[in-house]
């Protein structure tokens, strides 16, 4: 009952965590991500691997925490005094309530100006076209000559010699001296890459140094050094800074190296690998010329087998030379026989098919016709004294040489026999033509007539 009456009516207080809880939930859900520039002070960096410092200018300071994932990927660690830019979040470190910004990213405060300078060459030169792939020349495999275009007291000429000397040594190195840093760099480093297009012998150009903050890889984003690199017939390497280090000059070079001592292992051949190269090539070349020389050799002895002696190829061809020769001639002699006989033959076939024999025949048929007539008609003149000359008179009008003795003609083809018919010949036969004294031999030059 006594506890009702003094109830305690004040409003609920907050413990200091939930006080710090609540305000480092409203800065967080306020500021989200924010931009600082200032001067860094009192910086600390304790075995974890964090950083802890102050950001401060000529008013005020804030305290700020960069963890060892993030601050790993700083190239330089900042010192006292360093004008810095960092990029964060706004909270608060709730066992001490102190107001803090946890860093992202930090980089030197004039690093915006340089940065956007940066980005304005880049596009102007790439829209120019100095960036294309087209128009990026290959570097040798095997080089003859490596130009350098560096400093000769920096990092990078000692690594990039000592690379060369464990790879490939017998390569000749022509180093072409230039400041790398500074306001007379860019210059120098045209004047250096004029001189080395000058002397010529170098066929390929490593141009580069080592690692620095943006303002000391300055002069590689100078649009004169650029285009000193875009117009150089040599093939060129662009060996600037570290790895994550990205300049013009990197993308205007025929080929980028992350860093002099990557730059000088892209130039330059394993002299062991080519070693194991040469070693195989030279195994492979004598086992292949060792199968070949062994096909060669079994060839040969085919060959050899099969090849005769000229000599004895020679008098074979001259004995079937001869002896075609002799069946040529007994061919040529048999068919001039055949054809004498042949000859023969016509001849006497011609000779058979003369008028002049029909003829001759026919006359001394009409002569021993002509004698038995004459002796009959003597037997029988007394008995016939009439009827022959009743006989003689119609023998007289049908008699063939009372016929011929009227102008008429018996005509004979080539064969001998009557021509009848103007159809028994053609034009071109030889014809005779029997009349009342003698006989005419003819050519028909042309037939005409029925066929009646």
């Amino acid at each position: 009952m006594v506890n009702d009456v003094f109830q305690d009516t004040r409003p609920r207080a907050l413990t200091v965590s939930e006080l710090n809880h609540q305000a480092r939930h409203l800065l967080e859900s306020s500021f989200m991500q924010v931009w600082v520039e200032g001067e860094l002070s009192g910086f600390s960096r304790p075995s974890s691997g964090h950083w802890y410092f102050s950001l401060k200018d000529s008013k005020c300071q804030v305290r700020c925490a960069m963890f060892r994932g993030l601050n790993q990927r700083i190239r330089a660690i900042p010192k006292e005094g360093d004008k810095i830019r960092i990029r964060g979040k706004v909270t608060l470190y709730e066992n001490r309530g102190d107001f803090q910004i946890i860093v992202e990213h930090m980089e030197p405060a004039g690093l915006g100006a340089l940065q956007q300078a940066f980005e304005e060459l880049k596009r102007k030169l790439q829209a120019e076209g100095l960036f294309g792939a087209d128009r990026k020349k290959p570097v040798p495999a095997l080089p003859a000559h490596i130009g350098v275009i560096t400093s000769p007291t920096g990092a990078a000429i000692h690594d990039i010699l000592t690379v060369l000397a464990r790879r490939c040594p017998a390569i000749p190195v022509t180093l072409y001296p230039t400041t790398v840093q500074g306001q007379p760099a860019t210059a120098e480093i045209v004047k250096a890459i004029e001189l080395a297009r000058a002397h010529g012998v170098a066929d390929v150009l490593i141009i580069g140094r080592g690692g620095g903050s943006l303002e000391d890889l300055w002069c590689f984003n100078e649009e004169a050094v650029a285009r000193a690199i875009a117009a150089c017939p040599i093939p060129t390497v662009s060996a600037v800074g570290h790895e994550t280090d990205v300049t013009i000059a990197d993308f205007v070079a025929d080929l980028r190296a992350p860093t002099p001592s990557a730059a000088a292992e892209k130039v330059s051949p394993d002299q062991s690998d080519l070693l194991r190269q040469i070693t195989d090539r030279e195994f492979r070349l004598a086992n292949a010329a060792k199968r070949a020389l062994q096909r060669l050799t079994i060839k040969l002895e085919h060959l050899s087998a099969r090849l005769r002696d000229p000599r004895r190829e020679l008098l074979e061809k001259a004995q079937r030379l001869d002896d075609l020769e002799l069946r040529l001639d007994k061919s040529i002699q048999q068919r001039l026989e055949r054809l004498q006989i042949r000859s023969t033959h016509l001849a006497q076939r011609l000779a058979m098919q003369s008028p002049r024999k029909q003829l001759a025949d026919s006359r001394e048929m009409l002569d021993r016709s002509a004698l038995q007539l004459n002796n009959a008609m003597q037997r029988t003149l007394a008995r016939l004294q009439d009827r022959l000359e009743h006989t003689a008179g119609t023998l007289n009008v049908v008699s063939p040489l009372a016929t011929l003795g009227r102008g008429y003609a018996i005509v004979r083809d080539s064969h001998g026999n009557i021509v009848r018919k103007s159809v028994d010949v053609v034009a071109g036969d030889r014809i005779s033509a029997h009349v009342a004294h003698g006989t005419i031999t003819a050519k028909v030059t042309s037939v005409k007539g029925d066929e009646n």
